[in-house]
């Protein structure tokens, strides 16, 4: 077993104001000193408001199941905390109920796991209706395995007596299970609940898809600039912020380009271990991306290039466990305005698939908008039609389809060549010239 590498946490990730000073822990299952993972554990502290004042790492192939880090670096880590002053142990993996209860009464101080602190950032910044249910039903199942430890004073009790004593038998697993009951009837309830909002998220899904407007999600690693991108190309006036998960709930604006209209939605941003609670409680956000004909994949293009092919590779894992793997993207290297000439060079190299774009300050944008044109040019099906004067709804809805078309009045009705996506050539074939698209 290695031994523990403890470093002062990086300076941009102090915040001296905050009450609550952590030591940052985590398990390494590679090379000694490989903590480049706590670098996101910080940022995560610091957008809840919490101070990172020294980092912990220690190597070995699994985490100790009852403690986490072995007996001996818990010392280490007890001595590390009245050091640094800490009065929290913030940990980079998702704990079990017992590890985080022996870790608390082996230091003396309150302990909390990734996942916590990221439902606390989440519970923070949801602002919607939907996003606040969302929360909720994610807190609730994360912590209704933990319910037990609210009750080991009451268990305490009746310690060492054969029948547990007038008073003290099963006031605790009463209580435990008087709140797990009102527990999940709320789970219960928040998921009526969410399925309603589901409902008419699909109703406006589904005028969308009737619409004909291509639509394109903007997903990637959280903090990559997905909501600078959408107000750069469609001139909203989205929020953002310079701190993890700023956004939430998904927005969608429209934006034209070459004559065709888009529809482009902001999604939530993705991590590293994401907490499968959050998986499953914002599947219905994360089902956006699923339902988009093209993902512009945005990354931060001045993160170093370790951390920027981490978190590619993380985002692509989440798109195929949420089942857009298969959709295609369009890769953005963002924030190219904080790189040298040399460093965009090295940046676009052996990269055909990607543009550099600057959300910022506009560069690249105009580039970026033409490879989206381009990738839905690739799906687009010709199509040559004579549309009867009657049939007006049918020639708006071509107008929304294929953008500009050469069209042409005759007596007969309005001759149309245009193109249109694949997708939808099949509602335009009852008014094909011989019966069948062009070639």
């Amino acid at each position: 077993m290695a031994d523990v590498e403890t470093k002062p946490a990086p300076t941009g990730i102090r915040n001296p104001r905050a009450r609550q000073r952590a030591v940052a822990i985590g398990v390494v299952r590679g090379l000694a000193g490989e903590d480049a993972g706590l670098d996101e554990l910080g940022e995560l502290l610091r957008t809840a408001g919490v101070a990172t004042e020294a980092r912990m790492v220690q190597q070995r192939a699994e985490p100790d199941p009852d403690r986490y880090f072995g007996r001996g670096k818990l010392e280490e880590l007890r001595a590390e905390i009245a050091r640094s002053g800490a009065n929290l142990v913030a940990c980079d993996d998702e704990l079990a109920p017992r590890q985080e209860r022996n870790l608390e009464a082996a230091l003396g101080v309150p302990v909390i796991d990734r996942t916590a602190i990221i439902l606390d950032i989440f519970a923070d910044h949801a602002h919607s209706a939907a996003g606040k249910l969302q929360v909720e039903l994610a807190q609730l199942e994360y912590n209704l395995a933990r319910m037990r430890g609210l009750w080991t004073h009451l268990e305490r009790l009746g310690a060492g007596r054969m029948d547990g004593g007038i008073g003290t038998r099963g006031p605790g697993e009463s209580q435990i299970e008087t709140d797990r009951r009102l527990a999940r009837d709320r789970i219960s309830a928040l998921r009526r609940d969410l399925r309603d909002v589901e409902r008419n998220r699909e109703t406006m899904r589904a005028e969308r898809r009737r619409s004909a407007v291509p639509t394109v999600a903007l997903a990637g690693y959280t903090n990559a600039g997905k909501s600078t991108l959408l107000n750069a190309i469609t001139g909203a006036a989205v929020g953002v912020g310079d701190r993890l998960f700023h956004t939430l709930d998904p927005t969608t604006r429209s934006f034209e380009h070459d004559g065709r209209r888009y529809l482009l939605t902001d999604t939530v941003g993705f991590i590293r271990k994401l907490p499968h609670q959050l998986v499953d409680a914002f599947k219905a956000t994360l089902e956006e991306t699923t339902l988009a004909d093209l993902i512009v994949h945005v990354v931060d293009g001045s993160a170093p290039a370790p951390s920027r092919a981490a978190a590619i590779e993380a985002v692509d894992e989440v798109l195929d466990e949420i089942g857009a793997g298969a959709t295609p993207r369009i890769l953005a290297l963002n924030k190219i305005d904080l790189l040298d000439d040399a460093g965009r060079r090295d940046l676009l190299v052996g990269r055909r698939d990607a543009v550099g774009v600057s959300a910022a300050t506009g560069e690249g944008v105009d580039e970026l908008l033409d490879a989206i044109a381009a990738a839905f040019a690739r799906t687009l099906e010709p199509v040559e039609l004579l549309i009867p004067y009657e049939e007006g709804a049918t020639l708006n809805e071509l107008h929304e389809a294929a953008g500009s078309l050469d069209r042409e009045d005759r007596p007969e009705g309005v001759h149309v060549r245009a193109r249109v996506p694949r997708r939808l050539a099949h509602r335009f074939r009852a008014f094909a010239v011989g019966g069948r698209s062009a070639a």
